[in-house]
């Protein structure tokens, strides 16, 4: 029987032998699609839409409970409430494979807060313990958590969430003790330290700049329907033009980059390739591994980079900046990916971890009614619905991330660039889409 340990660290897709559509032909129907839409776009999309498009508001009932204060510390509370049980999982349980502050950390933290910030939006902003933390010191002492000690340096943009990122997806990939909970739990330690000493010297802007968690549930939560309007009022959008109003910030690049880069070393380091070159290598699989691990975030970004400003610019328009104003459209490339790569993952190992959630202490205990349950592994006894979800996911996010970039350099670029100044990108893309469906499959 697998342990959830296991489970854990086996957590990417099977590999081809399990997978019934044939690597070829996935490949090549990602790339037509890529191509029919950029052509499409190329002649029926000549003026931006996506800035311009309209908000519709909400119902003034649903905006007023949002916003209430009483669905703020409902919000707060139930965010505590995880955090707290989470904590005491950590503190007080056993170090064992079954200890559900393990799954808690990397499918509840890491891998569902992409379905839960696509349907409700930023919502990690709105149950972050660090922020319900600061909050209550700055109430205890009589400060402001939205203001701090010294004012966020702007230079620094998301630079410090890239690094927490990057921290996380180097714990869950590289470090040999990662399924160990004394590790885990330093980590998540020193996060909160950090954050909590963040929100003190910066105030609340810290969290949307630092905070990895933060930052990655807004970036996706950007494709969601939910936005607010220039007033801060509650609004719907369409999920492309919420994805329009990224803030180009430094450091976005590096944050993509890092979340499309981690993903695909995630399925490159279980690829036979790999493997059988740690066996045959003399160097220490931790350093090959660690090298790895920072060249695909580095040539995702470096790549994109260049693709991006390989273009001619508007006069007074520095080529510097155009990666940043071009990096929302890697945001459905990167939940694309993800979705392919996590989702039997996520499905399965995340019903293992709400049944480990009644027995904290893993002493048996069955606090929540769940420790009786079974998991089922119904959609990986699917293989050809299994299969076909991946690929289409990552299809999918590929399209719209060439229609965001399309829809960007139409309000962006010269006119004669328009459609020269893309075909770099166009070019990166589509070596993007063969190297994520060639290692998802040979993972």
């Amino acid at each position: 029987m697998t342990t959830s340990g296991e489970r854990l660290l086996a957590h990417g897709i099977g590999g081809a032998k399990d997978l019934p559509i044939p690597t070829e032909l996935a490949i090549a129907g990602a790339v037509a699609a890529l191509t029919v839409s950029f052509t499409v776009l190329a002649l029926a999309w000549r003026t931006p839409r996506f800035g311009r498009s309209r908000s519709h508001p909400v119902p003034e009932w649903l905006s007023a409970g949002v916003d209430s204060a009483a669905f703020a510390i409902l919000a707060r509370g139930f965010g505590f409430l995880v955090f707290a049980w989470a904590m005491m999982a950590a503190v007080f349980g056993k170090d064992v494979a079954i200890n559900p502050f393990l799954g808690m950390f990397y499918v509840l933290l890491w891998v569902a807060v992409v379905p839960l910030s696509l349907v409700l939006g930023p919502f990690y902003r709105a149950v972050s313990p660090v922020r319900t933390i600061n909050l209550l010191f700055a109430k205890v002492t009589g400060g402001d958590p939205e203001e701090g000690l010294f004012r966020y340096p702007e230079r620094l943009g998301q630079w410090p969430a890239a690094a927490g990122l990057f921290a996380f997806v180097w714990m869950e990939l590289v470090y040999p003790s990662s399924t160990e909970l004394g590790p885990v739990r330093l980590w998540f330690a020193l996060y909160v330290a950090v954050m909590l000493i963040g929100g003190a010297l910066f105030g609340n802007r810290f969290y949307e700049r630092a905070d990895p968690f933060e930052v990655y549930s807004t970036l996706v939560g950007h494709l969601s329907i939910w936005g607010r309007d220039d007033d801060g009022r509650l609004v719907i959008r369409v999920p492309m033009a919420n994805l329009a109003r990224v803030p180009p910030l430094p450091g976005l690049v590096a944050v993509v980059s890092v979340l499309f880069g981690s993903t695909a070393f995630d399925s490159f380091k279980d690829s036979n390739v790999w493997l059988r070159h740690i066996q045959d290598s003399s160097v220490s699989p931790f350093v090959q591994n660690n090298l790895m691990l920072i060249s695909f975030c580095l040539v995702v970004g470096v790549l994109f980079s260049v693709a991006t400003a390989a273009t001619g610019v508007e006069a007074g328009q520095r080529r510097s900046e155009l990666p940043s104003l071009f990096a929302h459209s890697m945001v459905p490339i990167v939940v694309g990916y993800i979705a392919a790569h996590y989702l039997s993952y996520l499905i399965e190992v995340g019903q293992l971890t709400v049944i480990q959630l009644s027995d904290p202490f893993t002493r048996g205990d069955n606090y929540l009614g769940t420790a009786n349950w079974s998991v089922s592994y119904w959609l990986s006894e699917q293989p050809t619905l299994l299969a076909t979800t991946k690929v289409v996911a990552v299809v999918v996010g590929h399209v719209l991330g060439v229609v965001a970039a399309h829809d960007r350099a139409i309000e962006l670029l010269p006119r004669r660039h328009q459609l020269t100044g893309q075909l770099p990108l166009l070019i990166v893309m589509v070596g993007f889409t063969i190297s994520g469906l060639y290692l998802l499959f040979a993972a």
